[in-house]
């Protein structure tokens, strides 16, 4: 006989409320639920509109009932082979850079420990420029997956010397990476990559360095299921990886004594995440271009929605794509130009940086 399963709700005063179910207790959390659900509510609204916006305005209406399924033969030809792989682009290459983000501000206990902000960006830059610059006008296979392939070696490589010099000891005596290390030597390594990208520039033909600068301003002009599907992939690495890692992450943002107690072993886990991360960042940069602070604001910004003691995942995810969908839509109905979404993320990130400078600053000065 099967034993029944005994369902009953617990709630402790100044406690959140949990639900037990057997064996299994999950505690509730309404408000973050809410949070989130509108969060994936908007993301899918600018999906819709990035879709619409255009030279010819189409109606939401007819673009939801293209997606279904639905409209005429030359509306589904603007929507699903025009426009859905721009669209489609931005979504991903938003979602991994937000959850990239998130990743690295939560190994390294920093909110500007962001892949732009650490070179890696730049490092895939350099790589995807290289190719662009010194491959000339490269086709087949090499044109193909040559960008994205040197992007992501690029950002692999930056990333494995900024971990290699921050390497060392901390102040309590502990050998591996501090937080400030790494971002100040990440800093550094930014400034001497994109010193290598403005070299290259200068050697390049003047059609191959128009196509170089208009990548390096993040533009989603030339998107396509090309460079669609390496992005799809990186994501679903990062995703699966951050995911599977969640309670790893809340534990390394206890402190080096509190993880090691709980059984971690810190450099492993960080060099798993943070490779990870860096895949998502570089393949995401490749795929369009670097796209300015969204990884470092996205997931600021979701903390502070969903009001997490950490960097959450899935908020910094769909922060991420309704920053980049959302700025899609923006330079091409706001702005009076076509602007590369780069452009208009930067314009957005750069007085957050400030924000984000001025409030650490505040905090060091209280304390």
């Amino acid at each position: 006989m099967t034993p029944s399963v005994k369902t009953e709700w617990v709630k402790t005063e100044g406690v959140r409320p949990a639900l037990r179910i057997g064996p299994v207790s999950v505690v509730l959390r309404p408000v973050m639920v809410a949070v989130v659900a509108a969060l994936a509510a908007l993301v899918l609204l600018l999906f819709c509109l990035d879709i619409a916006t255009g030279e010819s305005h189409i109606p939401l209406g007819r673009v939801v009932d293209v997606l279904t399924g639905g409209g005429t033969r030359s509306q589904r030809f603007i929507v699903l082979d025009s426009r859905l792989p721009r669209a489609l682009t931005a979504l991903v290459v938003g979602a991994a850079l937000g959850l990239a983000g998130a990743i690295t501000q939560s190994i390294l206990h920093n909110p500007l420990a962001a892949p732009d902000m650490l070179g890696i960006t730049s490092g895939a830059s350099l790589g995807a420029v290289s190719v662009v610059v010194l491959g000339g006008g490269a086709t087949g296979l090499l044109g193909t997956l040559g960008a994205p392939l040197a992007a992501l070696a690029g950002g692999l490589l930056t990333a494995a010397a900024i971990y290699l010099l921050a390497w060392g000891r901390s102040p309590t005596g502990d050998r591996g990476v501090t937080g400030l290390r790494l971002v100040l030597i990440g800093v550094g390594m930014n400034a001497l990559l994109l010193a290598g990208v403005s070299w290259l520039l200068t050697r390049a033909t003047l059609q191959d360095a128009q196509r170089a600068h208009l990548w390096l301003n993040g533009s989603l002009n030339n998107a396509d299921r090309s460079g669609l599907l390496p992005a799809t992939l990186a994501l679903a690495v990062v995703v699966v990886v951050a995911l599977g890692s969640a309670r790893t992450l809340a534990a390394l943002r206890l402190g080096a004594d509190t993880t090691r107690a709980l059984g971690v072993k810190i450099q492993t886990q960080q060099a798993i995440l943070i490779g990870s991360a860096v895949i998502g960042a570089s393949v995401a940069t490749a795929a369009v271009g670097p796209v300015s602070f969204v990884a470092l604001s996205a997931p600021q910004i979701a903390r502070r929605l969903l009001r997490t003691p950490g960097e959450p995942l899935i908020g910094s995810a769909l922060t991420g794509a309704i920053l980049v969908v959302g700025g899609d839509v923006a330079s091409r109905s706001v702005f009076p130009a076509d602007l590369p979404v780069g452009i208009v993320t930067a314009a957005f990130g750069g007085p957050f940086l400030l924000y984000l400078l001025v409030r650490m600053n505040r905090k060091a000065t209280l304390a």
